[in-house]
């Protein structure tokens, strides 16, 4: 963005981007295509030729032009540039002395404590842009924030998210499937479990956030910071295990050889269905009725010739049916 790179105004960027498809303009002709007023642009035209964006024609000093966009825009960009290649030489400095400090950490230095759900909020904001590689969550109620942590600019740098979202929530309808949908579309790994013992955050295996759920008052509610340390260790080890243990979230269907096809509905049925969601609440978050899920559900046991549920669950394991889908590690 030109306002980034030079800092210049939104009218200053939008006055040069104009200048630049056009031959030259008077200040005039410029507030029509701009929808301004005169003067403003007579305003921005001085400090755009102050910062040698602009110059008057030759011919017609009553005129301005664009400077060729190269020219203007390199030696800023060059300097931008600059700034941010120190500006990580001076972060990957702190990140090795932060690390030292770290090691050095007691036993009472291992674990902070953060107050009240807003600092949690901010704490949890702060660890989550600072992410490099993964972020590992638990995800149970109830919420100290509304909608989910995932950061998609996070996910854009490559940070992977692995979630785990408590079947509850799901009855509940928090998030809803289309969330999950949501999430997934922009890179979160999402897998159900019947219950997850407690809430967690852990970042790149380095720090972790266990907001505390004893205390009915939110103002009260409080988290843990567990920086590097056994304990730590045991919460990776905690969450991976649950991870295996988990439901993998299968969307669509797709082509299984040797096996009867289903659709992408049946797919969410199945899904949902071994994920221990009762039919309302499997209908609710396929916004359908319960008996459509039930005539589904009906349809897709007479496809692998099943006479009860629990016949299903088995025969969709030995039929690939939710195996469209990796979700990877």
């Amino acid at each position: 963005m030109l306002s980034d790179v030079l800092g210049l105004t939104p009218e200053e960027a939008d006055t040069y981007r104009i200048l630049v498809s056009v031959a030259s303009a008077t200040p005039t002709g410029l507030a029509e295509l701009i929808g301004c007023d005169i003067r403003q642009v007579v305003g921005i035209l001085g400090r755009l030729e102050d910062q040698g964006l602009v110059a008057r024609s030759l011919g017609d000093t009553t005129r301005f032009a664009a400077a060729p966009p190269a020219a203007a825009l390199r030696a800023p960009l060059s300097q931008r540039q600059n700034e941010l290649n120190l500006a990580k030489l001076e972060l990957d400095s702190l990140d090795e002395i932060y690390r030292a400090a770290t090691l050095g950490r007691g036993a009472a230095e291992v674990v902070d404590v953060i107050h009240g759900p807003e600092a949690i909020r901010e704490r949890l904001g702060h660890i989550q842009l600072g992410a490099r590689k993964e972020i590992m969550n638990f995800v149970k109620a109830p919420f100290f924030s509304s909608g989910n942590m995932t950061d998609d600019a996070v996910i854009e740098r490559g940070v992977r998210y692995r979630v785990i979202v408590e079947r509850a929530m799901l009855d509940g309808g928090a998030p809803s499937f289309d969330d999950i949908i949501q999430a997934r579309a922009t890179g979160e790994v999402v897998r159900i479990a019947d219950s997850v013992p407690l809430k967690l955050f852990i970042v790149d295996g380095e720090l972790a956030i266990v907001p505390l759920l004893g205390s009915t008052n939110a103002a009260k509610a409080g988290a843990l910071l567990v920086h590097k340390c056994s304990l730590l260790d045991a919460l990776i080890a905690l969450f991976e295990s649950e991870w295996e243990k988990a439901t993998q979230f299968i969307t669509s269907a797709g082509a299984v050889q040797n096996a009867p096809a289903i659709d992408d509905m049946g797919t969410q049925i199945l899904t949902l269905l071994l994920a221990g969601l009762t039919d309302q609440a499997i209908a609710t978050q396929l916004r359908t009725s319960v008996r459509t899920v039930q005539r589904r559900i009906r349809l897709l046991m007479d496809t692998a010739k099943v006479h009860n549920r629990m016949q299903l669950g088995f025969h969709t394991a030995r039929l690939g049916w939710l195996e469209a889908e990796h979700d990877g590690r």
